[in-house]
């Protein structure tokens, strides 16, 4: 079966064959593994990057107490990762302390957050992860925090509607990704990159998000933000006081990750509702074999399909296109 391997992967492929760093080979061999197409043409390439990916962690953890630990090297969790970048005061603490279950100082003072902090926020039946990072300014950013940026799914923006700076805000947050060769572009529209794009750069949804919508004299920044920011990217106005806006995230949110629920069900039972596998938008079906379990995906037969199809109970091949709720029965 060919590879079929896409440009943004071939892209990948060549940044990593550019780096010069291991933290940068590392990061671009887990890029090229997020890329990669899942499919039984790209077994072997897959299992050579992750043993590149093995061997780069490993020769981490041989350093021993000596090497440097990264604060921004955290476990990823959940349906994605959604980054927090804001300046000072922002309201990024507050956000993830509202939307989600994580231990996190939240204060007037400026730089209060020094440290990542990773929350899962619960929407409808899977769980995203939020990851709260240090403020930005103009004169600085923590050194290796754009590399979390770089690698998470999906960036959250942030401008305080109650700050007279609010534009400006809005705009370092912008400035900071282009800075560092990332290209922002509105969900589930990234644009078409010429050839002649650097290998580095690094394409990635996002949403701004304008906090403390309920202060006096927000619906007037917000006006002025949407006349000269909107049609770069979309705008979100939230208030963790009144509520407004938080339930609307949460489905925001979902929709950057840009992946669909399947549910599993085994013939002759009912379908496992409770525990979806979560899969990147324009997966088929088997994918969704490969990831039950690799012997499942070698034997694959045929599959029925409940969910967007006209006709529930459809019998359906391995190259069917999966959609959002889907229930699949696999028989191999």
């Amino acid at each position: 079966m060919p590879a079929n391997l896409t440009p943004q992967y071939l892209k990948a492929e060549e940044a990593y064959k550019a780096a010069r760093t291991p933290e940068e080979k590392l990061a671009c061999l887990e890029e090229m593994l997020k890329l990669i197409p899942k499919h039984k043409g790209t077994e072997k390439l897959q299992a050579d990057i992750k043993r590149r990916i093995a061997a780069l962690r490993k020769g981490e953890k041989g350093k021993g107490k000596a090497s440097r630990h990264d604060p921004f090297r955290i476990e990823r969790a959940g349906a994605g990762r959604l980054v927090l970048l804001g300046a000072p005061n922002t309201g990024k603490s507050r956000l993830l302390a509202s939307m989600t279950r994580a231990k996190t100082e939240v204060s007037p003072a400026p730089f209060t957050t020094q440290l990542p902090v990773p929350g899962m926020m619960p929407f409808e039946d899977v769980q995203i992860q939020l990851l709260d990072l240090p403020p930005i300014t103009a004169d600085y950013v923590p050194p290796g925090m754009m590399e979390a940026v770089r690698n998470s799914d999906g960036i959250l923006l942030l401008a305080d509607l109650g700050s007279p700076d609010a534009m400006e805000q809005a705009e370092l947050a912008m400035e900071t990704c282009k800075a560092h060769k990332i290209l922002l572009h509105p969900p589930l529209k990234p644009p078409e990159l010429p050839e002649e794009a650097s290998p580095a750069l690094r394409l990635r949804p996002a949403l701004l998000l304008l906090t403390k919508s309920d202060l006096p004299g927000a619906g007037e920044t917000r006006e002025v933000l949407e006349e000269l920011l909107g049609e770069e990217l979309p705008l979100l106005a939230l208030s963790t006081e009144t509520g407004e806006g938080l339930e609307t995230f949460r489905a925001k949110a979902f929709e950057m990750l840009d992946v669909i629920r399947v549910y599993s069900k085994e013939p002759g039972k009912p379908p496992d509702m409770e525990a979806p596998f979560v899969l990147k938008r324009g997966s088929v079906v088997l994918d969704l074999a490969e990831r039950i379990h690799k012997d499942i995906a070698a034997n694959f037969k045929f599959a029925r399909l409940w969910g967007a199809v006209k006709h529930d109970g459809i019998q359906v091949a391995r190259d069917h296109v999966l959609a959002d709720k889907d229930v699949v029965e696999i028989h191999a």
